[in-house]
């Protein structure tokens, strides 16, 4: 799916689940497919730069989870239906094996699909989040619901404006947000504890990427997780806890790389060990 030479605008697809709308975008192509999942405020649509990036070799599609964005809220953000949901794009899709990248919670809901349907991820990426989970999203109960103009409601959110552009939606009633902060808070909740059993009983190759600047992801902790998981990885980029949107380039050529190098292990040539075979062995940024 090209215009002009260059890559076509995504095409926003959905399903029904339960009576629920899950809606993703799909970036098009006859590469590879990568299903991407965001975090906690976001959407699909922030990894539409890491989709022109990838282009033509992968075919990003990236899911909007429940709550957030275009996708219906739902009873409840248990990691369980977090899991359920992409098991069932990938049905809707018919898609049987994927390369699966996340990011902060979606990180987490990537790891942990790939935990209990491993043969459906053929690499997977995790982006600024371990396996020990600790937070507390209460801050956004006090974000404005709602207000009369985009401009009124930019400058309602103060400091947090910035980081929520992209869910920023004009409604019946006014401006808001593509959210309900308490839905948020529960999914939080629902995700802080130890989750060691999903990252370590993956198989597949896993590439971590953290930045030096993060305050989710300590580098003690990502150092741990790489070593504890056999062909596991570890990136580490000058950004904060987004590395996706605050250093796209060195982001994007991490996973491309990555992704390259899992494709190779799959044709390992006679006599020589795949170049995934030593679970030490990091990438550079």
């Amino acid at each position: 799916m090209t215009t002009n030479g260059g890559p076509a605008a995504p095409s926003r697809g959905a399903l029904e689940i339960d009576g629920r709308r899950l809606s993703y975008l799909d970036h098009g192509g006859t590469g590879r497919v990568l299903v991407a999942l965001h975090g906690h405020f976001g959407e699909g649509r922030t990894f539409a730069g890491l989709a022109r990036a990838l282009a033509p070799e992968h075919r990003v599609v990236a899911l909007d989870q429940r709550g957030h964005g275009h996708s219906d809220r739902a009873a409840d953000y248990s990691r369980e239906g977090y899991v359920a949901d992409v098991g069932a794009l990938l049905d809707h899709l018919g898609l049987g094996t994927v390369d699966l990248l996340g990011h902060s919670l979606g990180g987490v809901n990537a790891y942990r699909f790939a935990a209990r349907h491993p043969g459906r991820v053929r690499a997977l990426v995790v982006e600024d989040i371990g396996a020990e989970v600790d937070d507390d999203l209460s801050f956004c109960l006090d974000w404005p619901r709602r207000a009369p103009t985009r401009s009124a409601l930019v400058e309602g959110l103060g400091a947090s404006a910035p980081y929520l552009a992209d869910a920023i939606r004009e409604h019946p009633d006014g401006w808001g947000l593509a959210f309900r902060p308490e839905d948020m808070v529960a999914s939080q909740r629902a995700l802080n504890g130890a989750h060691w059993d999903d990252w370590l009983a993956g198989t597949c190759p896993a590439l971590l990427v953290r930045g030096t600047r993060s305050r989710v992801l300590g580098a003690g902790h990502a150092r741990v997780m790489v070593e504890r998981r056999p062909g596991a990885r570890l990136v580490e980029l000058p950004t904060g806890h987004t590395v996706h949107a605050t250093d796209p380039t060195g982001f994007a050529a991490a996973v491309r790389r990555f992704l390259a190098a899992t494709e190779a292990v799959s044709r390992p040539r006679p006599g020589r060990p795949g170049p995934m075979s030593d679970p030490a062995r990091r990438v550079a940024p």
